[in-house]
């Protein structure tokens, strides 16, 4: 059976790929926005410096994922899928309005006021985007699906921090024009997604959102392929969060390069996991391949390590531009590991968001991805942390890429020993 992608440009997925597309790309270009009027244009908040404030609003846009994932949980699996997009991007237009504003007043208050609510809006989106997959595609369609909308997140995020940026040397009234008319694409595209019936219109809704939360991730926690899921995609997000924190840094420090090397490195980060997302979900010709779960976290490990020891010495001189980067064999060499590293990271990824899926009871699909969101969460928080820590020990962004890459190993073997059926079929997806 041979994995194809016809089903990519019928209504049953174009319209959810691209609601998907937009709503992240909108993230990352308010998100980039509010950084770089807080590095560059001098936003402030409450006396707050301008590292503070950067955390602050990171923290602020991840704050929703603890408070609403249960509760979206729960609308997402009360309520057709179809109609709920489309509410939440009508949202999306209301919050857009709301960072014009204050793009166009230069407003602190009102941009981390959109950060949460456009925070909340992922929020609401993302048991969505995921669970509706399995009411729109067949079962062998599944993996492929799952790859594209892998690769387009990535890819959302790339063009998101880079317009982003872009966009505010042309002033808020060009920034504010971008935001709405990307909400407004996503919109269009939400009007177009088929109807998704309500698997489980039995639930309540509570204002306890600390107690739904707890029984919602124990409830999870008693499904063993979904609990192995949550903890294979958490452990990945935390690695994604340790690279792509300290990626801008660790251009500069140990590769020399500028601020266009880094979004070069960050392309091919991307555009890495996009293309491992894609090759992955060929490789599985429409079955569910855990043993490429392997394969991606050993090929992550082997980047990450030679990634790590090839840039352990710190870079001495002026920073390089792409032109003067790229002349040197040693830089091919780095670009080549980071592209490496995103590849593998599809694979490693797909599989599993697949598993999560096919291991959800219908009616608590919604309610499985609303858990793995929150604990996405804690391991983001935990990679924050860890990471601090241990720049302070070691004051090396390299050692804590090759620490990273090495306790990679650990965790894989950890999740093996939960989900034995990663090892038993290392081998399947090359016999079929």
């Amino acid at each position: 059976m041979q994995t194809s992608f016809n089903f990519f440009a019928t209504r049953r997925f174009l319209p959810l790929f691209g609601t998907q597309f937009m709503g992240a790309f909108n993230d990352n270009l308010l998100r980039t926005a509010v950084v770089v009027l807080i590095s560059y244009y001098g936003l402030s908040f409450a006396g707050l410096p301008a590292e503070q404030l950067v955390n602050l609003a990171a923290g602020i846009f991840i704050l929703p994922f603890f408070l609403f994932s249960a509760t979206a949980g729960k609308v997402s699996e009360s309520f057709d899928k179809a109609r709920i997009a489309r509410l939440v991007k009508i949202a999306e237009i209301g919050i857009m309005l709301l960072a014009g504003s204050g793009l166009y007043l230069h407003s602190a208050g009102l941009l981390l006021g959109a950060l949460f609510l456009m925070g909340t809006h992922s929020t609401f989106f993302g048991p969505l985007k995921y669970s509706v997959l399995p009411q729109y595609l067949a079962g062998q369609e599944l993996v492929g699906g799952n790859g594209l909308i892998e690769m387009g997140t990535f890819l959302a995020i790339l063009f998101g921090q880079i317009i982003g940026s872009l966009m505010m040397h042309h002033g808020p009234l060009i920034a504010s024009l971008i935001i709405l008319a990307t909400a407004l694409t996503g919109y269009a595209f939400s009007r177009a997604m088929p109807s998704a019936p309500p698997t489980a219109t039995h639930l309540k809704l509570s204002l306890n959102v600390v107690g739904d939360s707890r029984r919602l991730v124990q409830s999870a926690w008693h499904i063993n392929g979904v609990r192995s899921a949550i903890l294979g995609i958490s452990w990945f997000w935390l690695l994604g969060a340790v690279y792509t924190t300290q990626l801008p840094t660790f251009t500069r420090l140990h590769l020399g390069g500028n601020a266009d090397v880094y979004t070069l490195l960050l392309g091919v980060f991307s555009v890495g996991i996009g293309a491992g997302s894609v090759l992955c979900a060929k490789l599985s010709r429409g079955r569910l391949e855990l043993g490429l779960v392997l394969a991606g976290s050993l090929g992550m490990t082997l980047a990450g390590t030679d990634l790590s020891l090839s840039a352990l010495p710190l870079h001495h001189g002026p920073l390089q531009d792409i032109a003067t980067f790229l002349q040197g064999g040693r830089q091919w060499h780095h670009v080549i590991d980071l592209a490496f590293l995103g590849f593998f990271g599809g694979f490693f990824t797909v599989p599993l968001y697949t598993w999560l899926q096919t291991a959800s009871p219908e009616a608590f699909r919604s309610q499985a991805i609303a858990a793995n969101n929150i604990i996405n969460g804690f391991y983001m928080v935990a990679a924050a942390i860890a990471s601090a820590l241990l720049l302070a020990w070691f004051h090396s962004i390299a050692l804590l890429f090759l620490i990273v890459s090495l306790v990679n190993l650990l965790a894989l073997g950890l999740l093996i020993r939960g989900a034995p059926i990663i090892w038993e079929t290392r081998f399947a997806w090359l016999q079929r």
